[in-house]
């Protein structure tokens, strides 16, 4: 997720929301959110699109949408509207299928309508198991500058 400038990133991180919306990563650059589902197998892939926060994509997270796999699993041609894909090879991942550039612009305006409701409650509850555990006062810690950089 650093490499496409996200401040910080949650994976897997298993929370109570309205969706049941697992995701295996999601960061955020500059307010946008970025979503990186990782499929294993095609069979993986295909029954992916059978949960309803797919079905309805307003109702998931992400206002970019990646998946990530191995190049024998998932082919560009059967990404659903709007999704990126990544391949993972033994020393590095590649962007394979960037639907901003297929729009001509990089710019980052996002293209789903995400659940923010879903993204805030993630948060949150990442948040309380900080505080649960007695460490939220240190966000409140001053960071030393070269922290600040992604």
């Amino acid at each position: 997720m650093k490499s496409v400038g996200c401040a910080f990133a949650l994976t897997e991180l298993v929370s109570a929301s309205s969706t049941g919306e697992i995701p295996d990563a999601i960061g955020w650059k500059g307010g946008i959110s970025i979503l990186v589902e990782c499929k294993t197998t095609r069979a993986d892939f295909l029954s992916d699109k059978n949960k309803l926060f797919r079905q309805h994509p307003h109702h998931g997270m992400g206002r970019h949408r990646y998946y990530m796999t191995l190049p024998e699993a998932i082919k560009s041609e059967d990404l659903p509207e709007n999704w990126g894909l990544l391949y993972v090879y033994e020393n590095n991942v590649r962007r394979i299928y960037d639907p901003r550039k297929q729009q001509g612009s990089s710019y980052w305006p996002g293209i789903f309508e995400n659940s923010q409701q879903a993204e805030i409650d993630l948060l949150c509850s990442a948040l309380r198991r900080v505080h649960i555990r007695g460490d939220l006062k240190k966000i409140y810690e001053t960071l030393a500058p070269e922290a600040h950089r992604p």
